[in-house]
């Protein structure tokens, strides 16, 4: 019994001592926002200023040279950020909304940081710090411990001389502008478009962490992490806050809004107590006493110590190895709720719960599988409600992107032939998304099987709802959603087989007055839009490509592309249309159906569907115009007998440099064509305005990339003529070289010897011995 109380009397001291050494934490918080009324105390330096609770970094009045602008806008106390005493150091978590205009300008610059300094932050001239520099780094932005400043990049200009991967990037640098780590985004951040970052600091993993979303898309998204001492680069007590720059070229750098959450680490010193006298009765029992206190004392501190040592090693070889997917995943849970905060949105679910709703996903549950996971039957416990639920692969990228999608686009849409997302859930690496149960399956399933075979009144209705779903996505909610997907297998049908489009992990939110978006190409064979296919750009007129491809198998009752078709019947589009001018539409009908069916209605729907389908999409109806028609309430269009042919050519040449005696005048001229000038010596090139990355040095890995183009050499009647014209990469910013014409193309140097000035790929079409000598291009730039 005494040991006991002298064990317990040990840990309490224990746990005592435990609160003197181990500060106390006491969190720093705040918000900025123009939705609320509390507004933080943030001091502007420089150009910065507030206007309708949007912090402007840079001059942005009308009328003002926007060029060479340097602000700042900065929390107006320090912000603890490590003790010296103990050596502990702040986790820290910040959230913004940016957005960057460089007001419709190929090139503007130089983009805006997100930055920790010693305080107070006192920020250089223009003079000093305009440009690249971004308001923030002294001594040309070299490494000196002048440029105490740890920051997070969101750069908007190429500056090769500083190691910048791209004009469009997001980097971390301490102490200089060359950024210790980078990641190129692949798409132009000074759009006016806005984007959500969050940055986080971890003190155990010692991981700076930084997710960067389109906020209104926010599968398009970037992440990146450095692990890095802060304790090593900055004081104790640190400013916070935002510095932007221009340079020569310029553009505007707005704030929308902002919140920071940390643990201010701060020493107490606690007073002891006075202790009352021994007297001389008990002096030697205290003593033996305090002995063994000590010695317990000591042992507890030390397995303590060893226990926590061993636990902090495993954490943080797992936080390294996985911090970045911890942070990502917390930085996925702001998003989200961020994005449902208007609530009456789907529910949040546990892993527990739909594992239990699944039976622990047992074989016997499964629905299908998809590209990017496999979908499940089950039964939540509490209400009894069949349900779906789609469980994301833990290897897929791709879509963990669509579950970010889905839950953040198809949450906030509410019609009746849309598939209802009810709940999802992320935790532990799994991302599962729950979905009311449709009994009937989809539409694929019925179309192309003959277990149960759909009556023309329920193909109508299908077809109906459809369209229903679709008006609603490009005009009727507050954004256009572009859906991207459109086929049958993404038609559900409940169990009185009423429509539901469902499967939004593709989707894009595009203001109503946009025309297109360029994107990397997704989608499924056969129901993608020439155009798209092509450029990469979705649109309101690619869904409707695909809709008309849909209402074609639903009259046809087969499969857009069947290879075990005959030849001239492989592609249904190209044969519906070949019989369309033959005036046998009706030849094409599913047999199936065994002639049950409005013929009127039939020959609406088989029209419609070609019309939907015109390769040129500005000769597609919208998805209202197809509506009035399928219910005869406008007449049906005049199309050509003959399928037309795609031609694509675009009319913006903002992006094309021209060189030498290269000019346009409608189509690219490369060399002179002038009938009164001589033709000879002539040299030209166009080239791609922006860098474009080819591999990343750091991870070794090449991207894809494919170009089309339409060319036509002319030689004018000459019996010979030369010399060559080549498509070719090359290092940014290089020049034709001094009397390169001829055979050399104007890319060589030294006749085309190997040296290291030829850094030059390129594809050749020689003309020498064709007898030809004036070259024209007509380029289609279609890198993706």
């Amino acid at each position: 019994m005494a040991l006991h109380r002298s064990g317990s009397l040990q840990i309490l001291m224990l746990f005592q001592l435990l609160s003197v050494l181990i500060p106390l934490a006491s969190p720093l918080s705040f918000n900025f926002s123009g939705n609320n009324s509390y507004k933080p105390n943030l001091s502007f330096n420089g150009d910065a200023y507030l206007a309708d609770s949007i912090v402007q970094l840079t001059k942005n009045q009308q009328g003002a040279n926007l060029r060479s602008s340097v602000g700042s806008a900065i929390y107006f106390e320090s912000v603890p950020l490590w003790d010296k005493a103990s050596g502990t150091h702040a986790d820290f978590t910040t959230n913004f909304r940016f957005a960057i205009n460089g007001f419709g300008q190929h090139v503007s610059a130089d983009g805006l940081a997100f930055f920790l300094s010693t305080f107070p932050f006192v920020q250089d001239p223009p003079s000093t710090s305009s440009g690249a520099k971004l308001g923030l780094f002294k001594n040309n932005g070299n490494i000196t411990d002048e440029n105490k400043v740890v920051a997070v990049e969101f750069d908007s200009y190429w500056n090769p001389e500083v190691g910048d991967v791209s004009a469009n990037h997001v980097g971390i640098d301490i102490w200089s502008i060359f950024s210790r780590t980078q990641v190129d985004m692949n798409a132009s951040i000074r759009e006016n478009v806005q984007f959500i970052a969050s940055v986080s600091y971890d003190a155990v993993s010692q991981n700076l962490s930084v997710f960067l979303c389109n906020a209104s898309d926010p599968r398009r998204n970037w992440s990146m992490f450095y692990v890095v001492d802060l304790r090593e680069f900055l004081p104790e007590n640190v400013s916070i806050g935002f510095s932007a720059s221009t340079g020569d070229h310029y553009e505007s750098h707005s704030i929308y809004s902002w919140d920071f959450v940390s643990s201010d680490w701060r020493t107490q010193d606690v007073a002891p107590s006075p202790e009352p006298s021994p007297t001389k009765e008990n002096f030697e029992a205290k003593k033996k006493s305090n002995m063994i206190l000590v010695v317990g004392l000591a042992v507890g501190i030390l397995i303590l110590l060893c226990v926590l040592f061993l636990v902090g090693a495993v954490g943080w070889r797992k936080r390294a190895s996985g911090g970045m997917e911890a942070e990502r995943e917390k930085t996925v849970e702001w998003f989200i709720n961020n994005a449902l905060e208007r609530g009456g949105g789907p529910k949040k679910f546990s892993y527990s719960a739909l594992a239990s709703a699944t039976r622990n996903f047992v074989r016997e549950a499964k629905l299908g599988e998809g590209g990017f996971g496999e979908v499940y039957k089950g039964v939540l416990h509490d209400t009894k409600q069949e349900v779906a639920i789609k469980r994301i692969s833990r290897d897929s990228k791709q879509g963990k992107k669509e579950y970010i999608s889905e839950v953040t686009i198809i949450s906030r849409l509410r019609h009746r032939n849309l598939v209802q997302l009810i709940g999802y859930c992320h935790e532990r690496g799994d991302f599962l998304l729950v979905y009311e149960y449709m009994s009937n399956k989809s539409l694929d399933y019925h179309l192309y099987s003959e277990e149960r075979l759909l009556t023309w009144s329920e193909r109508y209705e299908i077809a109906f709802g459809l369209a229903s779903a679709l008006l609603y996505l490009h005009e009727e909610w507050e954004q256009c959603v572009v859906h991207r997907d459109i086929k049958p297998s993404n038609v559900m049908l409940d169990s009185e087989f009423k429509a539901k489009l469902g499967d939004f992990g593709l989707a894009r939110l595009v203001d109503h007055d946009s025309n297109m978006q360029t994107t990397v190409m997704a989608g499924t064979r056969g129901y993608i839009a020439p155009e798209y296919a092509t450029t990469g750009k979705a649109s309101k007129e690619s869904d409707v490509y695909s809709f008309g491809v849909v209402i074609l198998e639903i009259a046809c009752g087969r499969k857009s592309i069947d290879l075990n078709e005959k030849q001239d019947r492989v592609n249904l589009v190209e044969w519906v249309w070949e019989l369309y001018g033959k005036g046998m539409c009706l030849t094409a009908v599913d047999k199936g159906l065994k002639m049950e069916f409005d013929k009127k209605q039939m020959e609406r729907f088989m029209i419609v569907g070609l019309w939907c389908t015109q390769p040129d999409y500005n000769l597609r109806p919208s998805i209202r115009q197809a509506i009035n028609v399928l219910k005869f309430d406008d007449p049906l269009p005049d199309l050509p007998p003959k399928m037309p042919v795609a031609v694509i050519v675009s009319e913006n040449t903002q992006g094309i440099i021209h060189e030498g005696n290269a000019f346009f005048n409608g189509i690219i001229l490369l060399t002179k064509n002038q009938l009164n000038s001589s033709t000879q010596e002539s040299t030209s090139r166009v080239a791609y305005s922006e860098l474009v990355p080819i591999w990343h040095s750091t991870l070794r890995m090449l991207v894809d990339f494919t170009t089309q183009f339409a060319l036509i050499i002319n030689s004018h009647g000459s019996r010979i003529s030369g010399n060559e014209l080549a498509f070719f990469h090359s290092t940014y910013h290089s020049n034709i070289s001094h009397n390169s014409y001829g055979r050399i193309l104007g890319l060589f140097s030294s006749i085309g010897t190997r040296i290291m000035k030829n850094w030059i790929m390129s594809v050749m079409f020689d003309s020498y011995s064709d007898l030809r000598t004036m070259i024209q291009v007509l380029i289609m730039w279609t890198l993706m």
